[in-house]
């Protein structure tokens, strides 16, 4: 029981409840020693401290910062010392203890650390309740002796003694002969085993402890008569004659002289089944996740590694790591009780369609669910599992009268003999965001060089914040030509990631994750600041030749910061003319987030800055739509001028064609060789940027490209 409560204890360490909306302590004082007033001989005066400092002693280890279960525990003996030892004392204790607790019960965490409490309050209870059960038997011994050594004369008068003590113990007491024949019961005893003392007296202790089930216990009886063992704890179920089981915690010595032939046993017997049954519920709640009932994280990992240090070659064990796809749309649309209640018939689900095949299901937390499949012979095995638990997630769930269809992804892993727990977790993990990045809705195998790149991509991400910090971002800058006179009329403001280590990361590398993590936005600003800044840098340095500075805006800088207040402060610190800013959004930004998108176009419009659409033609590919936005430039993607065939050429040609009917000023990325520019220049292409003319140069080089857009000497 001490392990347990320590399990416990390390599992709740260094996570403090909140005492938020908990009752006063003196309503768990008050109904506390009413009720034990009721099964106690002592007074409500007497009683009424123990009982609080019982209560402060609880309701602190609970608060507390930092747990130690010796508080609790404490707190049990204490009650016992006060002679407060039956076991409704303890019961009632608990009942009203997990009440008063219950309003801080809001968390996983804080759940085990009250279960923690309770257990650690129950072991100082029945421990304490040992030690006078033990004392109560050194009594009984020790009168039992005395009346042993009397003259005979006073044998009846000891013997009363002994019959007086033996049916005042609060506990059970049994004297049986080495041969297991009973000869003295008191009325404890008789309660405890529903039979009454006369039928008793004819039984024998191997009527309830057989010695073909418990051979061990009677392998010791020898060692107890001849003095060498002191005494014998027994622990064990036994059958009551209304046929119901209790669990007896027995205590056996001699009685008599050691080494006498004629000696008798004496059993102390405590009822423990209350406080057994206690423990294994405590011990349920700290391995199993309060809402679903599921296996919870704790458990998960014991099972794992035991199937892993069970594996072999032909039967490793393998993990279906799922997640469910858009639930917190569930929860902020139809409210957290739907999501609970969804979770919950998934889980019972999952359990029901897979825990035949022998499958763990268990609940890593938040919608995360876990497969442990113990001995798989192949992969192939493992994504039956997968596609089982697919199917069984994407079946309508109906909850408050709305039916609820939701996908998972799932990342399948099988252990390939050299991965740790902890390891085979995270690249299943990783796996499965491989399968929500695939589209969602499916199963993805792990994959090590998959995993490598993601683990990198993680790493990544972790540093970029930092990295933001330190202003390790620098912008670099592309020229935009005019195909008129191939002169320079506008920079394209590119960021570059400069790592300490020397690398000079693409923003292929990390844009992708500066989206995922929102850090898009401050980075995005960012780079706005200074392209602004440094075009007054060149604005003053050469007057007499503006340049359009053109900046990148990403979808969450319009979703989730106020972007026209961005633009509209820096062009004022600045004091760079809206009509030189352009900002550049993507099809898919613009036609994927509906509604805030074109108010956030029709502002900056209003401030006069330009709007062009970059990479046309790797989204929708849809020029009518243009005709209702407030656009100004169209940027043509780099695979219009790859293709060389003639049909190629006609969609390019009448691309440009249709952009320029609708008022838009064309420009063609990525051109790369002088027949293209002169190509585009024919079609009525207006601009032009790619390493036909520069690649993307550093600030102090754009002066250079003022006067020649053809920069040769990188």
């Amino acid at each position: 029981m001490q392990q347990a409560d320590v399990a416990a204890a390390r599992a709740a360490h260094g996570r403090a409840l909140v005492p938020a909306a908990l009752p006063a302590p003196e309503e768990l004082t008050r109904p506390w020693a009413a009720e034990l007033a009721r099964r106690s001989v002592l007074p409500l005066t007497e009683l009424a401290p123990v009982v609080a400092r019982a209560a402060s002693a609880l309701r602190g280890a609970a608060l507390a910062e930092r747990y130690d279960p010796e508080v609790p525990a404490a707190a049990g003996a204490d009650l016992v010392r006060s002679q407060l030892h039956q076991p409704s004392c303890l019961e009632v204790g608990m009942e009203l203890l997990g009440a008063h607790l219950e309003p801080a019960a809001d968390t996983a965490a804080r759940v085990r650390r009250i279960a923690a409490v309770l257990a650690a309050f129950a072991r100082g209870f029945t421990e304490a309740t040992r030690r006078h059960v033990l004392v109560e038997h050194e009594q009984v011994t020790r009168a039992a002796l005395e009346a042993r050594r009397a003259a005979e004369e006073a044998r009846r008068r000891s013997d009363l003694r002994l019959r007086t003590v033996v049916d005042s113990a609060a506990v059970g007491i049994v004297i049986f002969e080495p041969d297991g024949r009973i000869v003295e019961v008191n009325d404890a005893v008789a309660a405890m085993f529903e039979l009454p003392p006369a039928r008793l007296l004819r039984m024998s202790v191997t009527d309830f402890v057989p010695v073909d089930a418990a051979p061990e216990v009677w392998a010791e009886r020898p060692r107890l008569l001849d003095g060498s063992l002191d005494r014998l704890r027994v622990v064990r179920p036994v059958r009551r004659g209304d046929d119901s089981e209790v669990w007896i915690d027995a205590v056996v010595t001699t009685l008599g002289p050691a080494g006498g032939g004629e000696g008798l046993l004496v059993a102390v017997v405590t009822d423990v089944t209350e406080q057994l049954l206690l423990q294994e519920d405590l011990s349920h709640q700290a391995s199993h996740d309060p809402l679903t009932g599921l296996p919870n994280r704790s458990l998960f990992f014991d099972r794992l590694t035991a199937a892993i240090a069970a594996g072999t070659s032909g039967a490793r064990p393998g993990v279906c790591y799922l997640d469910l796809d858009g639930f917190k749309v569930v929860n902020d649309t139809l409210g957290h009780q739907a999501g609970d209640r969804l979770l919950q018939v998934l889980a019972g689900r999952l359990r029901a369609a897979l825990e035949p095949g022998g499958h763990l299901v268990a609940r890593m937390g938040g919608d995360e669910f876990v497969v442990l499949v113990t001995a798989t012979a192949d992969r192939a095995e493992l994504e039956d599992v997968a596609t089982l638990a697919l199917g069984t997630v994407r079946r309508p769930v109906r909850v408050d009268g709305r039916d609820i269809v939701i996908s998972a992804s799932v990342g399948v892993v099988r252990h390939d003999g050299e991965l740790g727990t902890d390891e085979l977790v995270a690249a299943a993990d990783t796996t499965l965001y491989s399968a929500k990045r695939a589209g969602r809705g499916r199963f993805v195998s792990y994959d090590r060089e998959r995993h490598r790149d993601e683990v990198a991509r993680l790493e990544l991400s972790a540093q970029m914040p930092e990295a933001l910090r330190r202003d390790d971002f620098v912008v670099v800058y592309q020229p935009l030509v005019r195909l008129a006179d191939e002169r320079t009329i506008g920079v394209e403001a590119l960021v570059r990631w400069q790592r300490p280590d020397g690398q000079l990361l693409g923003p292929d590398r990390f844009i992708p994750l500066a989206e995922e993590t929102g850090l898009v936005v401050p980075l995005g600003r960012r780079v706005l600041d200074e392209a602004c800044r440094q075009g007054r840098v060149w604005a003053d340095a050469h007057p007499e030749h503006p340049l359009t500075v053109s900046v990148n805006v990403a979808a969450r800088q319009v979703t989730e910061s106020d972007l026209v207040a961005d633009v509209a402060a820096t062009l004022e610190r600045h004091d760079w003319p809206p009509e030189l800013l352009q900002v550049e959004l993507t099809e898919s930004d613009l036609m994927g987030s509906p509604g805030r998108p074109l108010a956030t176009l029709r502002a900056l419009d209003a401030l006069g800055v330009k709007i062009a659409i970059d990479d046309f033609g790797t989204g929708y590919s849809n020029l009518a739509y243009l005709r209702h936005l407030p656009v100004h430039r169209l940027k043509l993607a780099g695979h219009f001028l790859a293709g060389s065939g003639e049909r190629d050429d006609v969609i390019l040609r009448t691309l440009i064609s249709l952009a320029s009917a609708l008022d838009l000023e064309v420009t063609a990325e990525a051109v790369e060789t002088r027949e293209q520019a002169v190509r585009l220049r024919e079609y009525g292409c207006a601009n032009a940027q790619g390493w036909y003319y520069a690649p993307a140069v550093v600030a102090a080089r754009v002066p250079d490209l003022i006067r020649d857009p053809f920069l040769r000497d990188l």
